[in-house]
């Protein structure tokens, strides 16, 4: 979800696997709290998927601090809003705006196959602050760190490396505390979420082998933490808690860093027609981004009946994730070529 550069592979692998898990995420969601409710293994699937896939955004923002942060173009305001900043602005307006027309024919989350006018003027009244649309939200602090972005780039290139490594901290800090909802007028997002991109440019401009194994213990452990402490407090309280699946949670940031640095490390030995595909998804990633939940209107209504065709959602999800990918990924691709629409999908 950057603008366009010289293609750095291991980046685009890195999007290529948050893509992936973003849809996992949209496609199990109407069964994370159904515990109790639909048998155990559907809802484990469905919580389990959802708690080892939670990194999927921060991994987009680590992306998007790697590049945009290690720039060397001298900063012009009027290129930076034109060229960098209404790449993500023009989609965030135009698929807000389809996606309020869209939610006019939706009753409870139903398409019900009748325009409501005023449903639509009252999803884009309240836009300002509800997104529309479930997965729009991210473009709300999304958008916000472009403004932060020309202000860290002068401040990073002259900080010491000690000093940034004490700002890393500090900000791992924050993450712990809003993790274990200690109050702290420091944790707002647009803090919490810069973070990320700094971390991003630390990364991207590091050589972080030797610190390989740290990282995959950690984000190893994390990844235990999230599938098992997930259900573990289902069975506990009769109830799914989202306690593990904060993208502004210690243990989100370390997932997201461990495979910031895997793909670093091991993304290169990736070759033909694989990592062809993954160039072509990494391209597109925002067009999917946007698109997929189109897809899943009529599959994520339960009485539909898709996810019992394939008879157990640990084999529904990945697969209706797959289908959904590739779909948005033609869709997207043809998108693109048309003059004017092709700004929806950059």
């Amino acid at each position: 979800m950057t603008a366009a550069r010289p293609s750095i592979f291991y980046i685009d692998f890195l999007r290529f696997i948050a893509a992936i898990a973003v849809i996992a995420i949209h496609v199990l969601g109407p069964f994370r709290y159904l515990y109790g409710d639909i048998p155990d293994a559907d809802w484990l699937a469905a919580a389990g998927i959802n708690s080892v896939t939670r990194w999927a955004v921060p991994v987009f923002m680590l992306i998007s601090g790697a590049l945009l942060l290690s720039t060397e173009r001298a900063f012009q305001c009027e290129h930076y809003l034109s060229k960098r900043l209404s790449k993500v602005a023009i989609p965030f307006i135009g698929w807000t705006i389809i996606y309020a027309v869209i939610g006019g024919f939706m009753v409870n989350d139903v398409f019900t196959g009748q325009w409501v006018s005023s449903t639509t003027v009252d999803m884009l009244k309240n836009s300002p602050n509800d997104p529309v649309w479930y997965h729009l939200w991210f473009f709300y602090d999304f958008i916000p760190l472009y403004f932060v972005i020309p202000f860290l780039i002068p401040l990073l290139k002259k900080a010491s490396a000690e000093h940034i490594k004490l700002a890393l901290f500090a900000w791992l800090v924050l993450f712990l505390m809003n993790w274990l909802k200690v109050e702290s007028f420091l944790q707002q997002n647009l803090i919490l979420y810069s973070g990320y991109l700094v971390l991003g440019w630390i990364l991207f401009n590091r050589d972080n082998r030797p610190q390989l194994n740290m990282w995959v213990a950690a984000g190893g452990l994390m990844l235990c933490a999230n599938f098992f402490g997930t259900w573990q407090i289902a069975a506990e309280t009769g109830k799914y808690n989202s306690f593990f699946m904060g993208y502004k949670t210690l243990n989100t940031a370390v997932i997201g860093g461990m495979l910031f640095v895997l793909a670093q490390t091991y993304a290169e030995q990736i070759t033909g027609k694989f990592r062809a595909l993954v160039t072509i998804i990494s391209t597109y990633s925002l067009g999917i981004y946007l698109l997929h939940p189109l897809l899943l209107i009529p599959v994520r209504e339960l009485n539909q009946g898709f996810y019992e065709w394939f008879g157990s959602n640990w084999i529904a999800i990945p697969a209706i994730t797959l289908i959904t990918l590739v779909i948005s990924l033609v869709l997207t691709m043809g998108l693109v070529k048309i003059p004017y629409i092709r700004r929806l999908v950059p």
